[in-house]
Parts: structure tokens; C-alpha cells; sequence
């Protein structure tokens, strides 16, 4: 037997969340000097304990615990528990972090309000351009709805275009369409013009597209040719976009033109650290 002190101290916890879980009958000592009133605990009770506090430490509550508990749950079901919540603490990391970077995004939008980008835009022509794509709906144009769309996009149109055999010959390139209720995201890559235009049986029409192909299950479409883009560089993760997006908007507002289509984004690079990716923002334009 084991005095409440030493019993705290085997536990690794404290003396007083020992006397709160015999207060609320979620681990009662083994005995209780009825004169003293000294609580003694038995080392098999320890497992009880491990139990609680990994339970607890999983993120539920002391009767939730009890619960548990009373349906005696097994090692294999508080395994598959930890497994559950690494994977829900995971995500929760993931999502804290990529709102921090949207925030040092909107961050830095508001400290370089004022000044114009003039350098750093260009207007060009653009041709026409044969691409095989994917789409899907977003919540808006925001990073937070668009990555969770466009990155998965990618990823099942590369394994669409290798099943089919198909070649991409040029970079990725993304537009968006605005819907009343989202916004319409298109992934692309460029493919050769012996690819036949044309709607992958099963999948959505994409912009421009024509009659279905038999047996491919992407789109094939041409985006037309502009006479006038901006353009502007941006340098890293798609996340941070948004100084370069709304540097390019307010370039375009005082130089007296506006946008005529769907704005793009040419992939120029883009390794494995995103950090290092570079992508030109298109926005095809006219006069105002």
C-alpha cells in the first residue's frame, strides 16, 4: 500500500488531482483510515490512473473518463484513440499555421498599401494554350478555401494524364471562375495540340470544352490567346499570394484599365519546398 503522497509521486501527478478524482468517484483509494482519514492506494490502482490521465491528456472530459472507464476500455481501444486524436491535433497544427501565414499575408498587404508596384508589373500578350485540366468548386478565392481544392486537383490529374499516357509539354496553370456561391477552380497543364479538346466521360465541363471523349476521364480545353495581361512575379507558397494579387489589382485600377476574363496562374517553378515556388499571376486587361 501507498500513502497518498507516494502514490501522487509513482503516478507523476499531484496530491490534490488525486483527492479530486476520489471526490468525484473516479479513482477511490484502497482504504481510508477511518480515525485519520488517510487515503492508501494499491499499485495495481496505478493502471486505473495511466488510464484517466491519457484520456484526459486525448482532450476528454473527467465524465466522459468515467464513462470510459466503466465500460472498461481496453490498451488496443485507447490506442486506436491516441492515433485518432494525433491525427485531429495534426490537422489542428496544419490549420494554425497556414491561418498565421494568411495573416502575415494580410499583414503585409496593409503595410505596403500606397505604394505602387509599377516595377514589378508587366503587360504582355499571352497565346493561345491547350491544357489538360480538372475542377472543382471552392468556397471563395481566399488560400484557406482554394489550397484544400487545387492541390488535390493536381495531384489526381497527374495520375489521369500518366494512366492515359499522355505527356503534359509545358507548366501547370490554374484560372478561376466566380460562381454566386464560389468560385469554380480549374487546375491545368499544357499539353500537345495532338491531345483532342474534348470533356473526359464522368467529369465536369471546363471552359471552351466540346464534345466528350470516350475513355478519359479529364478535360481537355483551349484557353484563348490575350493581347494584354499584367502580370506579376510572386515568390513562394501560394499561401502568401495575396500582397501580389491585390499588388496587381490596384496596378490595374490606377493605370486606368480592368480585367476582361479569369485571372490565371502560371506555375513557373515550383520544388518540393514551397517556400521556393515562383508563379506568374496573370490578369488579362482592357481599357477601363
Amino acid at each position: 500500500m501507498f500513502g497518498i503522497g507516494d502514490f501522487a509521486k509513482h503516478g507523476r501527478v499531484s496530491v490534490r488531482m488525486l483527492r479530486h478524482y476520489d471526490e468525484i468517484g473516479l479513482l477511490r483509494p484502497a482504504r481510508v483510515d477511518p480515525f485519520t482519514g488517510y487515503r492508501a492506494y494499491e499499485g495495481s490502482q496505478l493502471a486505473r490512473l495511466n488510464r484517466i490521465i491519457a484520456l484526459k491528456d486525448l482532450g476528454f472530459t473527467l465524465v466522459q473518463v468515467g464513462g470510459i472507464l466503466d465500460e472498461k476500455v481496453s490498451v488496443e481501444e485507447l490506442r486506436g484513440m491516441l492515433r485518432l486524436r494525433q491525427v485531429e491535433l495534426t490537422a489542428a497544427i496544419t490549420a494554425d499555421r497556414a491561418r498565421l501565414v494568411r495573416v502575415e499575408a494580410r499583414l503585409r498587404t496593409i503595410e505596403d498599401e500606397g505604394l505602387m508596384p509599377s516595377d514589378d508589373v508587366v503587360v504582355k500578350s499571352v497565346p493561345a494554350v491547350r491544357v489538360a485540366e480538372l475542377s472543382a468548386v471552392a468556397g471563395g478565392f481566399d488560400p484557406e478555401h482554394i489550397s484544400p481544392v487545387i492541390q488535390p486537383l493536381y495531384e489526381e490529374l497527374m495520375r489521369r494524364l500518366g494512366a492515359a499516357g499522355v505527356t503534359p509539354t509545358g507548366m501547370g496553370l490554374a484560372y478561376y471562375v466566380d460562381l454566386p456561391d464560389g468560385v469554380e477552380v480549374h487546375a491545368g497543364i499544357e499539353v500537345g495540340a495532338d491531345v483532342e479538346v474534348g470533356a473526359g466521360v464522368g467529369v465536369g465541363a471546363g471552359v471552351g470544352v466540346g464534345a466528350s471523349v470516350p475513355g478519359r476521364d479529364f478535360d481537355v480545353v483551349d484557353l484563348p490567346a490575350y493581347e494584354r495581361v499584367a502580370t506579376i512575379l510572386h515568390r513562394g507558397s501560394m499561401d502568401e499570394v495575396m500582397p501580389d494579387v491585390q499588388a496587381l489589382a490596384r496596378w490595374i485600377d490606377d493605370n486606368g484599365y480592368r480585367t476582361l476574363g479569369p485571372s490565371r496562374e502560371l506555375y513557373l517553378e515550383c520544388p518540393e519546398d514551397k517556400a521556393l515556388w515562383v508563379t506568374e499571376l496573370q490578369e488579362p486587361i482592357g481599357p477601363a
